[in-house]
């Protein structure tokens, strides 16, 4: 009897997950473990394993469906087995190979990475194990950025063809060599082939925007994250009524206190501090004074919660996450920096889970690291509130000597008017400053208490 493969829910808020690619085709023997497809939820990717040992028989979905999840997607058996009772009766596309290749050679599916043993799932679907979204690793992206090299073209030395480090390390050495105006504006453009019209065949800017001129436009598909993410801030701006209110304080303190932090945290046990964890701190501590912040806004009732589920917005190679600190108002400030930084790495390598992103009842979302001074962020509904942090920039403002300049920050907070009005938000963003003006005092209550 034929054995069908499930598309498993991925936590209980995935409706539907994308077929991003077969690693088998019919005809192909497969032992129970053996990864067979790759899919993508609006979170993170994951691989699907055999069910059963046998062949494959029949694959019922193209590459690129969204396919809802703990649908068939293809069946396992013995070779012209009838697996007419398997196939989705409703919202399946056309068979990825409606016909079996009775011809074809067993072979082994090709495995991306070693495969972690699988959790437990709610219901008996098919085990599947979490596989890095990014095609590079960490280390390969942050050489990638260095070198000014693209790494979306590179084929991989690393597991399963990921990019790696020394791959990008060869890559730039076969560019060739760049002019320092070049390598800056490789950055973010167009990659050159072969040598530039420099001395000794150096590239130059110039061969760079003749290489933008000759380069096609590139289309991609609206779709997975990308496709959550739009559809989630389109309904963000058309479903609240949005007011941001803007508010610097002096950052002298959380500098020092880092400072600090950085030179001797290591003698007393402590983790690494930074600034984005000191503002995360203040603002949980903060919140527990301001509980119509900390809110949820359900059209006829708000929600106003005493625990703190702090999102946290993450950039990632596949676009935007925001995982979230469950319970945050409980850790101290090492506490909450040693959960943030794993959730974060998570959403980065694609091992993130479901569940680790869901139930927030405030987010921060920071750009400073960018050079941005202030922004108007957008709600993560159905959150009241949400802050965007600046860039450091010099302040001036009055002293009694004088005036003297400071490091400044800006913090940025968009609240759901329907939630929470002008005056209690403004109230929050005065208490928040203060807190982070005096970073040291708060940390000291945050002990005591």
């Amino acid at each position: 009897m034929a054995t069908p493969i499930l598309m498993p829910r991925q936590g209980q808020s995935v409706e539907s997950c994308i077929l991003v690619e077969w690693k088998v085709k019919p005809g192909d023997a497969v032992k129970t473990g053996d990864i067979v497809a790759q899919i993508e939820t609006d979170k993170a990717m994951f691989d699907i394993e055999a069910p059963a040992d046998g062949e494959i028989i029949e694959l019922f979905f193209e590459e690129g469906a969204d396919v809802p999840v703990l649908t068939h997607i293809g069946a396992i058996g013995s070779a012209g087995e009838d697996v007419t009772d398997l196939r989705p009766t409703e919202g399946a596309s056309e068979s990825a190979t409606a016909t079996p290749e009775p011809e074809s050679a067993p072979a082994t599916p090709e495995t991306t990475e070693p495969k972690p043993a699988a959790a437990a799932a709610p219901e008996p679907v098919p085990t599947s194990t979490p596989q890095a979204a990014g095609h590079a690793s960490p280390r390969a992206r942050q050489r990638a950025a260095t070198e000014a090299v693209d790494v979306t073209g590179l084929a991989g030395s690393g597991p399963g063809g990921r990019v790696i480090e020394r791959d990008v390390v060869q890559a730039a050495s076969e560019r060739g060599r760049l002019s320092p105006t070049a390598k800056a504006a490789l950055a973010g453009g167009v990659q050159p082939a072969g040598a530039g019209s420099g001395p000794g065949g150096m590239i130059l800017s110039s061969d760079l925007r003749a290489a933008a001129a000759q380069a096609q436009p590139q289309t991609i598909a609206v779709k997975g994250i990308r496709k959550v993410i739009a559809t989630r801030m389109r309904d963000s701006l058309q479903s609240t009524a949005q007011l941001t209110l803007h508010r610097s304080f002096d950052a002298t303190a959380i500098q020092q206190y880092r400072a600090k932090v950085k030179a001797h945290g290591e003698v007393f046990g402590l983790p690494s501090i930074t600034i984005n964890d000191l503002v995360a701190f203040a603002t949980v501590r903060t919140l527990l004074r301001h509980p119509g912040c900390n809110a949820n806004f359900l059209g006829d009732k708000i929600v106003q919660h005493a625990q703190v589920n702090l999102g946290i917005a993450v950039d990632t190679p596949r676009g935007l996450m925001v995982p979230v600190v469950h319970g945050a108002e409980q850790l101290n400030l090492p506490g909450l920096a040693q959960t943030i930084r794993p959730l974060a790495q998570a959403c980065i390598e694609g091992g993130v889970q479901p569940d680790q992103l869901k139930g927030g009842t405030f987010t921060i979302t920071n750009l400073g690291a960018m050079g941005i001074e202030q922004f108007t962020p957008v709600l993560n509904t159905p959150e009241v509130a949400i802050l965007g942090v600046g860039g450091l920039f010099l302040k001036p403002v009055r002293s009694p000597d004088g005036v003297r300049h400071v490091d400044a920050m800006t913090l940025s907070l968009t609240i759901d008017h329907q939630a929470v009005d002008g005056a209690p938000g403004a109230r929050f963003l005065q208490e928040l400053a203060l807190a982070l003006e005096n970073i040291e005092l708060l940390v000291s209550e945050g002990v005591h208490s």
